[in-house]
């Protein structure tokens, strides 16, 4: 029987889940609220899968999800989230989560994730599967460290994270629009992207895109 942990901070959510994977023949073994309770109950209950809410309070779904992994490596993580934004997805993978299933899914959906994550399986809701496949794919050509920018380029990256056109930047930067184009197109070639959307996006998933 598949042990099971349910984290998620809205009381009915927790337990309505919980009482469907315990209908299905699931074994729920523990609920946590938040982020710090999942991390400090999980040892004591040993469950082969978290179902892990990322939007927690105390400590995030994320991070919960890295330290749980980290204590416990035979304990997969499956994220039940509402969300579908990509640094959320990505983020979550990298913390360690095995899959990453949305809110939306159906019951007999979510006790077969839940029991596919237990034999090992990477199961995600449709459409965030190819996004995961594609980070990876991108990783195994840069390396998990992308070649460094160089200030300058930084300082542009910075700038096309917050919306400024080329004409902008070099306006606001007092450099000659080739000249900034040249730093976006070095950008573009060291981390293995394809063009200004995917470039806005990476600077936006760094946190380029905040105020100093």
């Amino acid at each position: 029987m598949v042990r099971v942990m349910v984290v998620d901070d809205h009381p009915i959510w927790r337990e309505g889940v919980a009482r469907d994977l315990a209908e299905r023949g699931l074994e729920v073994v523990a609920t946590a609220p938040d982020g710090a309770a999942a991390v400090r109950i999980a040892p004591a209950v040993r469950p082969d899968v978290v179902l892990m809410d990322l939007q927690l309070p105390e400590l995030s779904g994320a991070e919960a999800t890295a330290r749980i992994r980290a204590d416990l490596p035979g304990t997969r993580v499956l994220v039940l989230s509402a969300s579908t934004e990509h640094g959320d997805v990505l983020g979550a993978v990298r913390a360690g989560a095995s899959g990453y299933l949305v809110k939306s899914a159906g019951h007999e959906e979510l006790v077969a994730a839940v029991e596919r994550t237990a034999a090992g399986h990477a199961v995600f809701s449709p459409g965030l599967a190819g996004l995961v496949l594609g980070e990876y794919r991108r990783l195994e050509t840069t390396g998990p460290d992308a070649p460094a920018l160089t200030p300058r380029e930084t300082e542009v990256l910075r700038l096309v994270a917050k919306g400024l056109t080329a004409r902008a930047i070099a306006a606001r930067l007092t450099l000659s629009h080739r000249t900034v184009e040249n730093h976006v197109q070095n950008s573009l070639r060291k981390l293995q992207l394809t063009n200004r959307v995917e470039l806005t996006r990476y600077a936006i998933e760094q946190g380029l895109d905040a105020d100093d």
